[in-house]
């Protein structure tokens, strides 16, 4: 049954937000997102201060090497996101520069594909990191689910509007959205035959789950949040965060129970 919730929640996050993406226009989807930005960093670092990191600290491990853990996730995930980011350095046209006709619509194909290749390696991580969990528990394995499908709904909507502005046609772009979504899927199915057997490695996969939370809200979520600064925007942003704390609070209980 918990191979059956990993492969039911891996697949159920990239069908949600390739259905999103599918249903609605591209306008509505850019208003949309900051509000999903908003949601998904309260959920992800309630998730991560208030459930996942209780449960690794509790488990008896030591400490000090869960907080080694810790920086060499955020880290790792400080370092991933450096590779991610090479996607954004091709030109564009009326840049100054002079090259061959269709060479900045090469370029944006190929941005293109960075974008999948980074989100599959993603989302395979992901997959793991839900495998684990659920594997430590069934219950703990939701809500890191949860926040995680929270995180990447409005990342996968981003990136379908970018693999739009890379010039792929709509089905493409929704399409191999779906095949970069099945990554989570591949690394939910490894992690519960590789990761099961070693049950004493389970506080320091948690903790490295923390770390990409952690990361993912405050290096990456936060920074946009801050570009916008007119109250009405703040105001907006506080309610769709506190929406986010609130969701994990109730479904958690506000605390850990064994």
């Amino acid at each position: 049954m918990t191979l059956f919730y990993i492969l039911l929640v891996t697949l159920a996050g990239g069908v949600a937000s390739v259905s999103i993406a599918a249903m609605l226009t591209v306008g509505l989807l850019s208003r949309i997102v900051k509000h999903l930005v908003s949601l998904s960093t309260g959920v992800l670092l309630s998730t991560a201060l208030l459930h996942v990191l209780p449960e690794a600290f509790e488990s008896g491990a030591d400490p000090h090497t869960l907080f080694l853990v810790l920086l060499g996730g955020l880290m790792f995930f400080f370092l991933l996101e450096k590779a991610e980011l090479y996607r954004h350095t091709h030109h564009h046209e009326g840049d100054g520069h002079h090259h061959h006709h269709h060479f900045d619509q090469e370029q944006a194909g190929r941005g293109g594909l960075s974008v999948l290749v980074g989100d599959s390696i993603h989302n395979f991580c992901d997959g793991i990191i839900i495998a684990a969990a659920f594997l430590a528990d069934h219950h703990l394995g939701w809500v890191t689910a949860m926040a995680i499908v929270a995180h990447e709904i409005p990342q996968e909507v981003g990136d379908y509007i970018v693999l739009l502005n890379a010039g792929f046609s709509r089905r493409k772009a929704l399409l191999f959205n779906a095949i970069s979504g099945l990554a989570a899927v591949a690394g939910g199915l490894l992690g519960y035959f590789i990761v099961g057997p070693w049950q004493a490695m389970f506080p320091y996969l948690l903790v490295a789950a923390s770390s990409s939370f952690v990361y993912v809200s405050v290096a990456d979520l936060i920074p946009q949040l801050q570009r916008r600064l007119p109250m009405k925007d703040t105001a907006l942003q506080l309610f769709w965060l506190g929406v986010g704390i609130a969701f994990v609070v109730i479904v958690v209980g506000g605390k850990h129970s064994h």
